[in-house]
């Protein structure tokens, strides 16, 4: 079985490297917009499953094959927290998160395709990981600033934990990997499943 990352997140793709794992990349474009009212767990859970399933409209069905999707937001008082169009839009998502606590929810979809079961659609499976992010107290100098370093411009809820954006953190409750972009445990679970092996290294 053939494993493909349905991303070309740079972040992504080191987490999936991490746990010694062989796989391609295949980006995809999916309309993000969140549907009027989506809960935040059926929107993660319908982006994840939209790229694996734009990735497997790109491959052979006669591959046998194993696609991988995920999808990451921020969520504060039930508001999904995209990516920033500008800089105003960056303030306005890190002055609501800071002093306060909110939810990270990534979200994984494994999808198999075994083309020697004839006739047979792909197995689909999904699992959304939730973690707690406590933020410190942030001044819109900080902001200014971190704005200015790049950081903040492609990512969910405007901040990177693995990067600058550490510094407003105080502390989590749940997944470090999850809020970086993949929860290592629960993928490494998934592909086992799918028949992935972890823990390989290259010959």
């Amino acid at each position: 079985m053939r494993l493909v990352l349905a991303s070309a997140s740079p972040r992504r793709k080191e987490l999936l490297s991490q746990i010694g794992v062989q796989f391609d990349v295949c980006a995809v474009d999916i309309n993000e917009t969140p549907f009027a009212s989506e809960p935040a767990f059926s929107y993660v859970s319908r982006m994840a499953t939209e790229k694996a399933l734009r990735c497997f409209a790109l491959q052979k069905p006669t591959d046998s094959l194993v696609i991988l999707g995920s999808d990451t937001t921020v969520i504060i008082d039930n508001d999904i927290l995209g990516k920033p169009i500008d800089y105003q839009d960056c303030k306005k998502m890190l002055l609501q998160l800071s002093g306060k606590a909110h939810q990270v929810m990534t979200s994984v979809c494994i999808l198999i395709n075994r083309p020697e079961s004839s006739g047979s659609s792909p197995d689909i499976f999904c699992k959304v990981v939730t973690t707690d992010v406590f933020f410190k107290s942030i001044s819109e100098k900080q902001i200014e600033l971190y704005w200015q370093s790049g950081e903040p411009q492609d990512k969910a809820g405007s901040y990177g934990i693995q990067g600058f954006g550490a510094a407003f953190v105080e502390r989590i409750q749940g997944s470090y990997s999850a809020v970086v972009g993949l929860p290592l445990a629960e993928v490494a679970e998934m592909l086992g499943i799918a028949g992935i092996p972890i823990w390989q290294t290259e010959q």
